[in-house]
């Protein structure tokens, strides 16, 4: 029994309230995307830069590891992140 002008301690809640929009997650993952996109060809244009001013494309030499560990982490979260935030086919 409960007092008239009380709430219930119970209720029962929706969590159906204001859902993103289609068009605010469109862009959100085309932003996301383009960074990604943004990380790999960094990588790539770092790996060939230092090849051309250096004259070797060997990084895992001992003076070169340095750049291997600069390109190779820009390379592989752009390249993850790309597949992952690609556009999706759209399902029959």
């Amino acid at each position: 029994m409960r007092n008239a002008g009380q709430k219930p301690i119970y209720t029962a809640t929706t969590f159906d309230g204001p859902m993103a929009e289609a068009e605010g997650s469109e862009f959100q993952r085309k932003a996301t995307f383009a960074f990604f996109v943004v990380l790999l060809v960094a990588g790539i244009l770092i790996y060939w830069i230092w090849g051309l001013l250096y004259d070797t494309w060997n990084p895992f030499t001992r003076g070169n590891i340095g750049i291997y560990t600069i390109y190779t982490p820009l390379i592989l979260f752009g390249l993850i992140g790309v597949l992952i935030y690609r556009k999706k086919r759209p399902s029959a």
